[in-house]
């Protein structure tokens, strides 16, 4: 069985019975749990609202670093990250490819995070995008090994992957993995630890191949999973039961 350790379901062009269908053709697939990420507070409760008669779903609350204009005060994350229900903190993180003119503000927002997530004991879920040097500065000056992390959506270097692993911290592999324009995430991709790896759809978008083009939707992370088997040269059947026990052990609120 598999997990999809990151996507947004609320995210989906879909009216409700159409989302209830995808989650059940998650499942059909092998898809045992998904785990639903808001990339903001402000967007929480409607998130929450759409997805929590979904037994095998669980959520996260944070800041997208992209969506800064929803950022909310450190007082207001802690409320609501201490929901039971939240099961994570993020997404959060650093983006200076798409918005380096927000700079400052991600800087304060991904410390906030961070600190958050180290008062509650809930993982940090990591956006990092062209942010090498600062997001693993900003870790090494308030991340708590003990609380948990992951790098979600991994496309940076392999130096990156390392030097995050050696502070206990997850990777996970999205579709982009799949892309034929990957081959240096891909090289990547072989020399991250099983024991350290998780698969993501980030739906709706990046659809691995062969849906490229389409919305993508959880049950497409057995196709990640199975390039990256192949990619490792490991059974499919390994690679689903380590990354689910990955999952289950960084994500200690999630019921297996």
């Amino acid at each position: 069985m598999f997990v999809d350790s990151h996507c947004h379901l609320d995210r989906l062009k879909l009216n409700e019975s159409e989302l209830d269908n995808a989650v059940n053709e998650a499942t059909l697939a092998g898809v045992e749990h998904m785990l639903c990420v808001a990339v903001s507070v402000k967007e929480y409760e409607q998130m929450f609202d759409k997805v929590k008669h979904f037994k095998n779903v669980s959520v996260s609350c944070g800041v997208h670093p992209l969506h800064q204009e929803d950022a909310s005060t450190a007082n207001e994350l802690l409320r609501v990250c201490s929901r039971d229900e939240v099961v994570a903190v993020g997404e959060t993180g650093l983006d200076y490819y798409y918005s380096e003119d927000t700079k400052a503000i991600q800087l304060t927002s991904f410390v906030d995070h961070i600190k958050t997530a180290n008062l509650l004991k809930k993982p940090l879920i990591i956006h990092t995008r062209s942010a090498q040097e600062d997001t693993l500065s900003l870790l090494n000056a308030h991340y708590e090994r003990s609380t948990g992390a992951v790098l979600h959506c991994f496309t940076e270097s392999l130096e990156m992957a390392q030097a995050a692993i050696e502070m206990g911290i997850y990777i996970s592999i999205s579709g982009i993995v799949t892309f034929n324009s990957a081959k240096e995430l891909q090289q990547t991709v072989k020399k991250i630890p099983l024991d350290k790896l998780l698969i993501e759809t980030d739906s709706p978008w990046l659809a691995p191949v062969p849906h490229r083009g389409k919305e993508n939707q959880p049950k497409h992370v057995v196709d990640v999973a199975k390039f990256i088997a192949e990619l490792k040269g490991v059974p499919l059947t390994q690679l689903a039961e380590q990354t689910s026990h990955n999952f289950y052990t960084l994500f200690d609120r999630v019921k297996s």
